[in-house]
């Protein structure tokens, strides 16, 4: 039993001391760096470092696939069916041209016009715009993730030992890392922002706040392994205004606060959520709502005018989808954020799926699954664009000016501009859109009824 004690003492000696070197490795090359907002570079060495490995991965299991005579892998490509930018109208004039060669306005109605609403629903299943949009990305390249290229086989002895040796490293390694670098960065706002909290207001107090929030966030940030570009900078919100932004992730507020000061607006949580959001508010005003809050616009409305209109408060953030959309397209943003009459500064985010998908299926995926997915990825890479700020012109009304912000966002961003709301996605199409396109086929009938009345 006593020979065991000298082993017992070396193994407790060599945990000490790694245990010391990684601290101080996080401490030199992560937390010092985050803290004055630097980068020694390492995460871009990484980057192409993995995109060489990819490129070769992605060769092989092409090479493998043909001698082998396996079907190679097709990515899902958006917009199956091809389709004109034509209105109703003038649809069903050229179903009726074609059918009986008789103008549009000889008869009220014809047979023919349910065609066109059959078409309409058969292109409306088969390639539905607002589904794909809740679902993950497809890649034409394959990253060494399992769950990106559902259809990898066996190809090679070496593609499957690089495979192996890939999960080692992210769930051996980096996993543990990642942890241990969002514990630390958790840890740091909470009791930062606490301390901060008890200062009297002031140029002082405002200094430490901003800060303590930047260090926790970039922290945050190299915890996902997270390699972001920043365009326009000179466009960044400033106070009194609303930063608007597509959104796809819930990191995309540490990707965002990373690089500004931001007043948060939410609903207050419980658990550990809770205890971040009563620190946070200590030494910071961000806008927080009871639950029952939420639902009352009119209650919300006041609040955020009451923010935007003290123009030494900071700006506000707001993500005007409502919910995670799949990094492809921007989906109808709520009015409520543009009728308060602000300023409203656009910014636009786009991720790089190559290196890791970002965006949350919520509906699939529970927040620490999510959260253990991030981590358990190669890296986070993605651009963000601030756009000039848009203000609300006196023709304009808050849904006019919301589609002329998500429009600006879309193009800058690459992405596909829709009009449909983010809601469905776990919602039935509204009444009202139905009841639209029955006006709609309506007033062209009746119209050119009263139109003959007349002639």
């Amino acid at each position: 039993m006593f020979l065991l004690l000298p082993f017992d003492s070396l193994v407790v000696n060599l945990l000490g001391i790694s245990i010391t070197v990684l601290f101080t490795l996080l401490l030199v090359f992560i937390i010092v760096p985050a803290i004055f907002g630097v980068s020694f570079g390492i995460r871009k060495v990484y980057m192409k470092t993995l995109l060489k490995i990819f490129q070769w991965a992605t060769l092989r299991i092409e090479r493998g696939a043909k001698e082998k005579n396996h079907p190679l892998y097709k990515p899902y490509v958006n917009g199956i069916i091809a389709k004109d930018p034509t209105s109703l109208e003038e649809e069903i004039k050229e179903i009726r041209r074609s059918g009986s060669g008789k103008a549009l306005d000889t008869p009220e109605f014809e047979l023919s016009d349910i065609f066109y609403f059959c078409r309409k629903g058969i292109e409306t299943i088969m390639d539905d715009e607002v589904t794909k949009r809740f679902s993950a990305e497809e890649l034409e390249s394959w990253n060494l993730l399992s769950r990106t290229n559902y259809n990898f086989q066996y190809i090679s002895l070496r593609l499957t030992v690089l495979w192996g040796l890939g999960v080692l490293i992210r769930y051996c390694f980096l996993l543990p890392l990642r942890i241990a670098l969002a514990f630390t960065g958790i840890s740091l706002l909470v009791t930062g922002t606490t301390v901060v909290g008890y200062l009297p207001n002031g140029r002082c107090k405002e200094f430490l706040s901003k800060h303590v929030h930047l260090m926790c966030y970039r922290i945050c940030v190299r915890a996902l392994t997270a390699i972001i570009t920043y365009h326009d900078r000179e466009n960044r919100p400033r106070n009194g205004g609303i930063c608007v932004a597509n959104h796809t992730s819930p990191i995309d507020v540490i990707i965002l606060a990373s690089d500004g000061y931001y007043a948060m607006v939410g609903q207050i949580h419980g658990g550990l959520m809770g205890v971040i959001q009563r620190a946070m508010v200590k030494a910071c005003p961000h806008v927080w709502f009871e639950r029952s809050e939420v639902k009352d616009r009119h209650l919300v409305a006041k609040r955020l005018t009451e923010h935007v209109q003290d123009k030494s408060k900071l700006p506000i953030l707001i993500f005007p989808e409502g919910t995670c959309i799949n990094n492809t397209s921007v989906m109808m943003f709520k009015k409520g954020s543009f009728e308060i009459g602000a300023t409203v500064y656009p910014v636009a985010i786009k991720y790089d799926p190559q290196f890791g998908d970002a965006f949350w299926n919520s509906s699939k995926y529970g927040m620490v699954t999510y959260l253990l997915r991030m981590m358990t990825s190669w890296a986070i890479v993605c651009s963000v664009w601030y756009l000039p700020p848009m203000t609300r012109q006196p023709e304009e009304d808050a849904v006019q000016f919301a589609n002329r912000v998500k429009s600006a966002i879309a193009r800058q961003g690459g992405l596909v501009d829709l009009l449909w709301d983010g809601g469905l996605k776990r919602e039935k199409v509204k009444d009202t859109f139905k009841e639209e396109q029955q006006k709609l086929y309506s007033k062209m009938i009746v119209g050119n009824h009263e139109d003959r009345s007349r002639s």
